[in-house]
């Protein structure tokens, strides 16, 4: 008699899961090989569940996306806080940055990016996408696989077990005008022929599949023309996602209405057919107009609030936004903070500070903020990536969290106030107690599976570029 080989167990039951239209009991969810949601079944009779099937230990939530990372600056993190002159900007800050991208290593930065990747993981991030600029060797030569640098962050992303977005970024000026790049820009600096070579060279390495995506990003206006960002948009696919750094900074706003006489996200808006494809990151400052043309174009506003605030940046008009049926989406950045809880909090936060009011950014549909907020990062994140992510359906990659029923943010609360025990409450260690990416469970019971060694690797690097 020949006995069956065991099949891998592709099914998890939930007593209560965050489906699209809210909290249901009772949830069956089954997955195929390619780690694909085929059934999302609320109200299942726990009679009718298989022998053997997994039940999760807790509420179970979608997967966060993150939209926006530059992986190496994890490193950087905690280094930066002091003040750097009379008047300590973002500007200062960069330059602090660029002296810190000088030093990276191919290995250094694999392990920067996995142990990163694995922090995402523990926060409930399961998607990333990566802006990555860092291209060449520190005196802008090419290393012999001018894709080196971005196959390292997609070989630190596919080990840690996250989906991911790779945007390899054109960066051709150093400011409008196409004014010449500074010396501490060459390792970004490229072209748009040489930015699509670099795009088929990662992808002759690693085709697309479910969890992982490609896309461009032209670093922002300042960094590229009207001609070259065409040029990169022609040589991609329809779809493709596309994102871009925009309005984060007045003195960006600024100049740019001095060199192109009109603010830059409605030059962007006149200039080209942005939708859902494009997240337009930051765009921080942006008027009443651009705010409503913004929010029509079916583009994502990137927002990364923990980064904002370090920097100074400035504060997102989200009320306005929103109620205009605008979309957002969350991302890390630089990763001082690396917690999709904190981006929303700081969200609502800065709303709340500016207008001394509570509750801003509740509608009459969702008068529980947290449930708004988290629903238009699931949405907007998702699109951004340009993956079947952000939702527990038939169709999309099976990316979850399970909370920690017993956690002191949630415990004895009704399932209604559970969104809001996860993102306002700051009591103790994360209520995150597990992740799946394609149906694999990648973090159980807080930790990663991979946890100890990439520590010990992401400290070696570390070591090295602190020296």
């Amino acid at each position: 008699m020949t006995q069956s080989t065991p099949q891998p167990n592709r099914a998890l039951y939930a007593a209560h899961a965050y489906l699209p239209d809210g909290w249901r009991r009772n949830v069956l969810l089954e997955w195929d090989a390619n780690g694909t949601l085929t059934t999302v079944a609320p109200d299942t009779d726990t009679a009718t569940v298989a022998a053997g099937v997994q039940h999760a230990a807790g509420p179970v939530l979608p997967g966060m996306p993150n939209l926006h990372s530059h992986a190496f600056q994890r490193a950087m993190a905690g280094l930066t806080e002091y003040r750097a002159n009379a008047t300590d900007n973002f500007w200062s800050w960069r330059d602090l940055m660029y002296r810190f991208a000088a030093r990276i290593t191919p290995e250094g930065l694999a392990s920067v990016a996995q142990w990163l990747y694995i922090e995402m993981l523990k926060a409930g991030y399961t998607s990333v996408c990566e802006f990555h600029y860092v291209h060449h060797t520190p005196d802008g030569g090419r290393y012999a696989n001018q894709a080196e640098l971005a196959q390292r962050v997609v070989d630190a992303a596919s080990a840690s077990g996250i989906g991911m977005t790779m945007l390899p970024v054109l960066y051709q000026y150093s400011g409008f005008g196409s004014r010449a790049p500074r010396e501490d820009q060459q390792r970004f600096i490229n072209t748009p022929d040489s930015l699509l070579a670099l795009l088929a060279t990662l992808r002759a390495a690693r085709a697309e599949n479910g969890g992982l995506r490609y896309g461009v990003a032209p670093h922002s206006l300042r960094a590229v023309s009207a001609d070259s960002l065409q040029a990169l948009l022609g040589g991609i696919e329809a779809d493709a996602p596309v994102h871009i750094h925009i309005a984060e900074q007045t003195a960006e706003v600024d100049a740019c209405i001095e060199t192109e006489g009109v603010r830059p996200v409605q030059w962007l808006l006149d200039r080209f057919e942005v939708d859902s494809r494009w997240c337009l990151v930051h765009a921080t400052h942006v008027d009443a107009s651009e705010t409503q043309a913004l929010a029509s174009s079916g583009a994502v506003a990137g927002l990364c609030l923990t980064t904002e605030a370090n920097l100074g940046d400035g504060i997102f008009p989200a009320q306005e936004y929103l109620d205009a049926q605008g979309r957002i989406g969350i991302g890390s950045d630089s990763h001082i903070g690396v917690d999709w809880r904190a981006e929303l909090r700081l969200l609502e936060y800065g709303q709340r500070l500016t207008r001394r009011q509570r509750n801003v950014l509740a509608s009459p549909h969702a008068t529980h903020v947290a449930d708004r907020l988290f629903d238009a990062a699931l949405d907007g994140g998702a699109r951004a990536t340009g993956r079947a992510v952000g939702a527990l359906q038939p169709g999309r990659r099976a990316d979850w969290l399970v909370l920690d029923a017993n956690h002191s943010s949630i415990a004895e609360h009704q399932s209604d106030a559970w969104l809001s025990g996860v993102v306002f409450c700051e009591h103790g260690e994360t209520p995150i107690r597990d992740v799946y990416t394609g149906g694999e469970k990648v973090v159980d019971n807080r930790r990663h599976r991979d946890e100890e060694g990439a520590y010990a690797r992401y400290r070696v690097a570390l070591a090295q570029l602190l020296k």
